[in-house]
C-alpha cells in the first residue's frame, strides 16, 4: 500500500497521491434504513462514528479492483449495501457490520463486493 507522504515525497502532486493512494474521510454519521436512504460513501478509508440503530452507509458504484474501508466506530451496529446492481459476498444485498468492527471491501467485478472483517 502506497504511503501518501512518500508519493508526496516523489514528486507528486496532492491530487495525484489521493488519487494513488486514496483519501480518508471520519466522524462520518449513518443515515437511513435502507439502501436507498443510507449516506454514500465517497472516500476509500472511512470512520462512521455515529450509528444509530438500523442505519447504514451505501459503497460507491463497484469497480474491479476497488477497495473501500469502513470503520464502524459507533455504538451500534452498521448496515453497508452496495451501490444499485451489485451485491456483498456472494449474492447478499447488505452486510451488518458490529460496533469497532473495521471492513476491507475489496471489488472482484463490475457487480461483486467481497468483504475482509477484524476487530
Amino acid at each position: 500500500m502506497p504511503i501518501p507522504s512518500r508519493v508526496l515525497a516523489s514528486g507528486n502532486s496532492g491530487l495525484a497521491t489521493t488519487s494513488i493512494c486514496g483519501d480518508g474521510a471520519t466522524g462520518l454519521t449513518a443515515t437511513g434504513t435502507t439502501a436507498a436512504d443510507a449516506l454514500q460513501l465517497s472516500a476509500v478509508w472511512n470512520t462512521v462514528a455515529t450509528t444509530a440503530a438500523s442505519t447504514g452507509v451505501k459503497l460507491p458504484p463497484t469497480e474491479a479492483g476497488a477497495v473501500v474501508c469502513v470503520y464502524n466506530a459507533g455504538a451500534s451496529t452498521l448496515t453497508v449495501y452496495p451501490a444499485n446492481g451489485s451485491t456483498i459476498n456472494a449474492g447478499a444485498s447488505s452486510l451488518s457490520v458490529t460496533a469497532t468492527t473495521r471492513v476491507l471491501f475489496i471489488a472482484t467485478s463490475a457487480t461483486t463486493w467481497i468483504s475482509i472483517a477484524g476487530a
